[in-house]
């Protein structure tokens, strides 16, 4: 046992010897190369990046948007009622968990208020004259709604607890004065938070956020036999906050009703972190000579989902809830599961059967893949011998599932449906970011201005196979559709690449159906002000 713990501990040393030659090579020091140790990213992961910088990261290629009856499902009113009740009956049957991305920092959110504060002079300009000479409507809209927004009361309490004469003030005094507060790392910080904690609505009783939003949501349609799980991914700072707040509501929410909340985290895995460059594509170090690292993005929870213990998972954005009308987002959940389940079930019987040597209608399952799952058959498939089309047929359908709630676009930016044609020559269903795309090609151009839909983030995902296994969703990424990010450290502007996001490249591989959901199941918080909405003002 002793020389074998010997021969281990041998093995592991060489292979660190190993490594650091290779790293060497690839013109890194020993230093860098504890630095790349500590982090626990692979030598061929930085390699395959550094690639990625210096040739670019091939564009995705599109076929035509997926549009309605064309790779896009439209349910009537009965049908949609039909689904959900399917997922009711069948519920019980399976570990459901909702799976909620909410690390993000809410930056973003109030970046043109941190804009204001920058660039304006309260003794020298009015904030009137601000916004005519940026032609900045978002400041407007923020002021005049200012008392509807769901923190107004709580910062004008701390305002005339530090102003004994705050409310004498002129109003450009008092609106710099609250945008200061709101802002301010010594106060609300509100901007370098997670959103998830922020406050989003406000109700007769109290003010929620949208941690709270999300575990009444679950336990109504992401839960069976008396429980539900919801799953966040969050960062390490910020773990204790969503404790308190949850701590706060749950028991509340358990005992009205009556559903046990069971609750886990989890974090960016720092080895799925990826290197930076500077514009000529050199490792881009800081002050101090060391590499810098950033996080990969959301793709990186593609790690996160694999982990999970769950037979169904709703993956749903923070900032994706509503004060009003919680019924219809309920119903359409329930609505997206239903037709997992139901698909799933005809996959399984398929698969069985092939896996049994039963006599099988080949044409049948031909003829099911292609109407009900969107799969596009290769054009020499005809000429195939039997055993290579059932090997074809098992290959396609032995794949994790996600159905995409898909609204229509009403100008929104960011990922929609398409068909797209991959190195291959393969065309599937896909969701595409714009970034994804080679707008200077007219005809690429042409066909994303031509889109009709757009990708709300709503899935509802089976990560499990017909013999009842997890599948491992690493093998289904489609490892070149990353991201190439210009971002700044302390100054100075550097490269970054970021993974194949959670619901682009890390599924690509996956089997896709995409329905058409109301746009009122589309209520995000992308800026302050859309808190100032219908769907998150009181009624």
């Amino acid at each position: 046992m002793i020389s074998g713990d010997k021969n281990v501990r041998l093995d592991s040393a060489n292979a660190i010897v190993n490594d650091l030659q290779k790293a060497i090579e690839m013109g890194f020091t020993p230093l860098d190369f504890a630095q790349i140790q500590e982090h626990g990213i692979l030598l061929q992961n930085i390699q395959n990046q550094l690639d990625f910088f210096k040739n670019g990261i091939a564009k995705t290629v599109l076929v035509e948007p997926a549009t309605v009856s064309n790779g896009i499902l439209k349910l009537s009113e009965n049908d949609f009622q039909q689904k959900a009740d399917f997922f009711d009956a069948n519920k019980s049957n399976f570990k459901l968990v909702k799976f909620v991305p909410a690390s993000g920092a809410a930056s973003r959110m109030f970046k043109f208020l941190s804009e204001f504060l920058n660039d304006f002079d309260v003794e020298n300009e009015s904030i009137n004259a601000y916004v005519n000479r940026k032609k900045d409507n978002e400041l407007l809209i923020f002021i005049v709604g200012l008392e509807k927004l769901p923190f107004f009361k709580e910062v004008d309490t701390k305002l005339k607890e530090i102003f004994s004469d705050f409310g004498n003030l002129e109003s450009d005094y008092k609106n710099f004065n609250f945008i200061k507060m709101l802002l301010s790392s010594e106060h609300f910080d509100f901007a370098n938070k997670p959103k998830a904690i922020l406050p989003f609505h406000k109700y007769s009783t109290h003010v929620a956020t949208p941690i709270e939003e999300h575990l009444y949501e679950c336990v109504y349609y992401s839960s069976s036999n008396g429980s539900s799980n919801l799953h966040f991914t969050v960062s390490e700072t910020h773990q204790k906050d969503f404790e308190n707040i949850i701590n706060a509501i749950k028991g509340e929410i358990e005992k009205e009703t009556d559903t046990k909340i069971n609750i886990s985290f989890s974090y960016q895995n720092k080895k799925t972190d990826a290197i930076s460059v500077d514009f000529s594509n050199r490792p881009f170090r800081d002050a101090s000579g060391k590499l810098t690292f950033r996080p990969g993005g959301h793709g990186a929870l593609i790690e996160n989902l694999n982990n999970l213990d769950a037979d169904i998972i709703f993956i749903k954005n923070i900032d994706n809830v509503i004060q009003n009308h919680k019924e219809i987002n309920i119903l359409y959940k329930k609505v997206l599961a239903g037709i997992l389940i139901e698909l799933q079930q005809q996959i399984f019987n398929y698969l069985n059967d092939i896996e049994k040597n039963e006599e099988v209608d080949l044409s049948e399952i031909i003829a099911f893949a292609k109407k009900s799952l969107n799969i596009k058959f290769p054009d020499g498939f005809s000429k195939y011998t039997l055993e290579n089309k059932i090997s074809f047929v098992q290959n396609i359908l032995d794949r994790p599932i996600r159905i995409c709630g898909i609204v229509k676009n009403e100008g929104d930016t960011g990922g929609g449906p398409f068909w797209v044609r991959d190195s291959e020559g393969t065309v599937s269903l896909q969701i595409v970011e714009t970034s994804q795309i080679d707008l200077a090609n007219a005809d690429q151009a042409r066909i994303l201005a031509n889109a009709t839909h757009f990708n709300p983030v709503d899935l509802v995902c089976g990560l499990r196979n017909h013999r009842n296994q997890k599948f491992d969703l690493a093998q289904f990424v489609d490892h070149n559709s990353g991201f190439i990010v210009e971002k700044n450290k302390d100054g100075a502007p550097l490269k970054g690449y970021e993974l194949p996001g959670l619901w682009n490249g890390a599924m690509a591989k996956w089997i896709t159906v995409f329905v058409e959901v109301p746009l009122i199941t589309f209520n995000p918080v992308k800026t302050v002000n859309d808190l100032l909405k219908p769907a998150h003002q009181p009624q």
